[in-house]
């Protein structure tokens, strides 16, 4: 699936598709230790209505997609778990300083969550990720949570993979593939993801 997301034929909605194919794979395991409680089941067995035990997730679940392009994931995220939150964050890095930059944030004041998973698809720095995540951690801590606070992404470099250990080592980082081999770098081929998922390249 991650080779497949290289093609410059796939685009638009079939690239979106794919998208959501690969984020639903990586998000299946970020959620694996999630917390499970028991509940009941209607069902209907030989005509009569019965009730069978079941578990249900009992953690609350906050999916913040790093926009533009954690909007893709966040679809797949919402499948997956349609009771979970989803606010947004907006980060750029800045082309002169390189360092992340802010623009947009509806997390709200109440924290109403156990669980955070954040969603970028494809960290090449690092540093936008890493930024997102002491964004998450803040907004825990000022909340008077202990939230526990994850990353979610399709393709990662070894530098941000590194950089999340040293400045995040307790966070867990959840991702499809890592760009680790020189002779066939896979991150070239994969652009964008926002512009190729908008048709905006």
């Amino acid at each position: 699936k991650v080779t497949q997301l290289q093609s410059a034929d796939v685009k638009g909605r079939e690239y979106a598709r794919l998208l959501q194919d690969v984020s639903a794979l990586v998000l299946a395991e970020a959620t694996l230790d999630l917390a499970l409680g028991p509940t009941e089941v209607p069902t209907e067995e030989h005509g009569e209505r019965r009730t069978r035990p079941g578990r249900r997730v009992v953690e609350r679940v906050a999916v913040i997609p790093v926009l533009r392009g954690g909007l893709g994931m966040a679809a797949a995220a919402a499948d997956l778990m349609p009771e979970a939150q989803v606010w947004h964050l907006g980060i750029y890095r800045d082309k002169t300083s390189t360092l992340p930059v802010e623009y947009y944030n509806k997390l709200p004041k109440a924290v109403q969550a156990d669980v955070a998973l954040v969603l970028d698809p494809m960290p090449i720095s690092g540093t936008t990720a890493a930024a997102a995540v002491d964004i998450v951690k803040a907004w825990g801590a000022a909340g008077g949570k202990a939230l526990r606070v994850k990353l979610v992404s399709l393709v990662a470099s070894e530098q941000a993979v590194a950089l999340m250990r040293e400045l995040h080592p307790g966070v867990p980082f959840h991702v499809g593939a890592v760009d680790d081999d020189p002779a066939h770098p896979r991150m070239p081929g994969l652009g964008d993801v926002s512009d190729r998922m908008f048709n905006t390249a």
